[in-house]
């Protein structure tokens, strides 16, 4: 336990170089493409990064209902499997023309329990994050560069990279094909006995809802040499930009893979959408996670206050 919740604070640590190429970053206010028009693989991406951080949505509360929480599966191979809870607040509603979006993030059990994450993102994409940390050890807030990108979030197998660091300018982007996925989304297999409370929300078996639906297969290289990847492969839907599946290569062998499950939210922008779940597992070592997010625990366009994107939320956590 204590090994993981170090591993985290190191993690926080590591501090990155920041990228000060000038590059125009996604708008909160992205168009769909036009009915009949045939999208190159850049404003598909953009349409992906515009999806997977809520921006049809003015603010994101993922919380608690009664027990029922989001729950964050880890597991090395050969090992049991643990868990961590955390609530989840997005907000896209700003005007000052400086900030762009925050994302705080409290984990509520397991062996993060107490830790919570506020991250900033500017509208001037030269401009590196901010991250302001609740450690419940030190009984602190501390402020840091962004991490690397390559460092796990919550210790999980998504990096900072895949959770909140990586843009589209940080990648060259080729439009492989158009085809139906053909594939069911993979999942964390564990036993019914081998569960406890948490994991109940965990799917029994792959999830094959997609399967039919007709994607965009975009292959992204990163920019810099010597990533952590060399490139990655996209599995897109056509109509709502969902990315189903992500597969991560090095070296001519592919190193990693991100499912996801979306569900709808039913704001009339197919865009609006939230994730059922994430499963990644690195298929160098066999460690495996999934997060499920119940659609009961989300709310959106809430009119929360902003005060609650603040540093005094983070020294209100309870450990």
């Amino acid at each position: 336990m204590r090994e993981v919740r170090n591993g985290l604070i190191a993690i926080l640590l590591t501090l990155a170089i920041p990228d000060h190429t000038a590059q125009a970053g996604v708008p909160l206010d992205l168009p769909l493409p036009k009915p009949g028009s045939k999208p190159d693989a850049g404003e598909i991406i953009a349409q992906v990064y515009f999806v997977n951080h809520f921006y049809a949505l003015k603010n994101v509360a993922i919380e608690m209902d009664g027990k029922t929480v989001s729950v964050i599966v880890t597991r090395s191979q050969g090992e049991q499997a643990t868990t961590n809870t955390v609530k989840r607040y997005l907000n896209n509603e700003y005007s000052d023309g400086v900030i762009k979006a925050k994302d705080l993030a409290i984990f509520t059990s397991g062996n993060l329990r107490g830790t919570g994450m506020l991250i900033t993102d500017f509208v001037d994409d030269n401009q590196s994050q901010s991250y302001s940390v609740w450690l419940p050890s030190l009984r602190k807030v501390r402020r840091f560069a962004q991490p690397a990108h390559e460092d796990a979030w919550g210790g999980t197998d998504f990096t900072f990279d895949d959770v909140t660091l990586r843009k589209p300018h940080h990648e060259s982007h080729q439009l492989l094909e158009t085809r139906p996925f053909g594939q069911c989304l993979a999942i964390m297999e564990i036993q019914e006995t081998e569960r406890n409370w948490y994991m109940k929300a965990l799917p029994a078996a792959p999830v094959c809802d997609h399967k039919e639906k007709k994607v965009f297969v975009v292959k992204s290289t990163h920019k810099q040499a010597n990533w952590w990847y060399e490139y990655r492969v996209n599995y897109i839907d056509t109509q709502t930009f969902a990315d189903y599946r992500t597969e991560y290569f090095k070296n001519g062998k592919m190193i990693k893979t991100i499912d996801r499950d979306w569900g709808d939210l039913g704001t009339g922008d197919p865009r609006g959408l939230y994730w059922k779940f994430w499963y990644g597992k690195n298929l160098v070592n066999q460690h495996e996670t999934m997060a499920v997010v119940p659609r009961e625990v989300i709310t959106f366009n809430t009119g929360k206050k902003e005060s609650l994107w603040s540093e005094d939320t983070l020294t209100r956590i309870k450990q």
